[in-house]
């Protein structure tokens, strides 16, 4: 099909709005902010960095003009059903027809780029689009129409765009949650979404964020690294990643601890790599995320209530109904609440194996957090019980972090030992040994062994797993 012989699907007119039809943007009543300048994949060199929001120009008003006769024009519920890229080629011929008519000195480059705006604003997510498109972005924020970040390389910069104002953002609101059934209003003011690529969307509008809607995006990668990437950009070595691919293997369960953005999650899908292909694995998310390399993957994601306050369908739901469907491992995305006690149980009769995340600073407040959200769960236990029930069921922590110059390493890989009197026991299998930092402001330093060799080291005899005797020896890897 070429643009040429293709006639976009116009609309018919009707007394009302259908199905189909879409929101006509409305007027700002402030001047129209530019538009036509959009980020492009920076990857290789520095990205910029802007000071303060782009000023106005025509090209937003044209652009504006542009949009709003597509609106009206065009059937967009023909576009919904049409592939993507053969919506977007529709788009593209008709703006450039309406371009033609409405701003006809426009050429050139310019075009393109004005072009390229409105098809984003008609099918995408209008202004941020290109920063989900830029492979080199990990994050994005809007936090008001003007003040706009993304997330690259760890780091936060100003990005070169923005939104007319706050209805221009709760459009782009209302295209992300909509298809998936969410709401969010006055009585619902926060939600938590995925784009139809995976990536994480969080929304918070006025009330309870006075000032403007704000939207934060956690982009899903589609290349997920694995272990051996992880050990390519520092954030492990190879030892350590030797040593949990043998922990896998031999069914340790597994807490991934670390803060917001620390890369618990890549490091969860890393870990999977080592799962055997002939297990069974059942995933417990909210929301899904997790790609797993095995075929033999049952995915469960958590429901919230609907609008009458029915039918949601918790985690702590799933982590029950995962026991009845012939489970090898269950992988909880993100322990947050309740479902840290059924988790435990499952790990505790038989279900070994298991890998989970946590938010939490260090390996020791990973347990407590755990503790407390056992408590969370309605059950009346004493500490120690709780405790004794943490030691029994959890074997290895493994602690990520967040660096300040934005690289994401692992800093501790410990052991859980069982209970001294009130306390649970641990102790560093592998520690981060933090050297300085160079004259580029990186972090310079890596994984060594403590010396101490893991209680459970005959189980990797017993599996016919092989590790080095003198693995455990921090001397060995002092200069690896």
């Amino acid at each position: 099909m070429t643009q040429q012989n293709w006639q976009w699907p116009r609309r018919v007119p009707t007394n009302g709005s259908g199905p189909g039809r879409a929101a006509e943007p409305k007027p700002s009543g402030e001047a129209p902010p530019s538009g036509g300048g959009h980020p492009r994949s920076t990857a290789g060199r520095e990205p910029v960095i802007v000071p303060g929001p782009p000023p106005a120009d025509a090209n937003d008003e044209i652009k504006f003009r542009v949009h709003r006769r597509l609106i009206q024009e065009l059937e967009t519920a023909r576009l919904d059903r049409m592939p993507a890229a053969e919506a977007r080629e529709a788009v593209d011929a008709a703006a450039r027809q309406i371009l033609q008519q409405e701003a006809p000195g426009v050429y050139g480059l310019a075009r393109d780029e004005l072009i390229a705006a409105i098809v984003d604003e008609v099918l995408g997510l209008g202004p941020i689009e290109p920063l989900l498109r830029d492979a080199t972005i990990t994050e994005v924020m809007v936090n008001a129409p003007d003040v706009i970040y993304y997330e690259r390389d760890g780091k936060l910069h100003r990005a070169p765009v923005r939104f007319r104002d706050n209805v221009h953002i709760m459009r782009i609101v209302e295209r992300i949650i909509s298809p998936l059934g969410r709401r969010v209003d006055e009585s619902s003011p926060m939600v938590d979404a995925r784009l139809v690529d995976g990536s994480r969307v969080n929304v918070v509008i006025p009330p309870i964020a006075p000032k403007s809607p704000s939207i934060t995006i956690r982009k899903f990668r589609v290349d997920k690294l694995k272990v051996e990437d992880l050990i390519n950009v520092g954030a492990l070595t190879g030892p350590a990643a030797i040593f949990m691919d043998a922990c896998v293997k031999v069914k340790r369960n597994i807490i991934i601890s670390g803060g917001t953005g620390s890369g618990k999650t890549t490091m969860l899908n890393a870990l999977s790599g080592f799962i055997p292909y002939d297990e069974r694995i059942v995933t417990i998310e909210d929301p899904a995320e997790l790609k797993l390399q095995q075929e033999h993957v049952i995915t469960l994601e958590a429901r919230p209530p609907s609008l009458e306050g029915r039918n949601e369908v918790s985690q702590r739901e799933l982590v029950r109904n995962a026991l009845r469907m012939r489970p090898d491992r269950i992988i909880v995305g993100e322990v947050r609440g309740g479902e840290a006690f059924d988790m435990l149980q499952a790990m505790n009769t038989g279900h070994e194996g298991s890998i989970s995340t946590v938010h939490a600073n260090s390996p020791r407040d990973g347990l407590a957090r755990i503790e407390n959200m056992v408590l969370m769960a309605g059950m009346e236990l004493p500490m120690r019980a709780i405790r004794e029930q943490v030691a029994s069921a959890v074997h290895m922590l493994i602690q990520v972090a967040r660096f300040p110059d934005g690289s994401r390493k692992v800093t501790h890989i410990s052991e859980v030992t069982g209970m001294e009197g009130q306390m649970i026991t641990m102790q560093d299998i592998f520690k981060f040994d933090h050297q300085g930092i160079d004259q580029d402001g990186r972090i310079l330093g890596k994984m060594i062994p403590t010396g101490i060799r893991p209680s459970f080291f005959e189980m990797f005899e017993m599996a016919g797993i092989n590790l080095p005797p003198d693995m455990f020896a921090p001397t060995r890897w002092q200069a690896a």
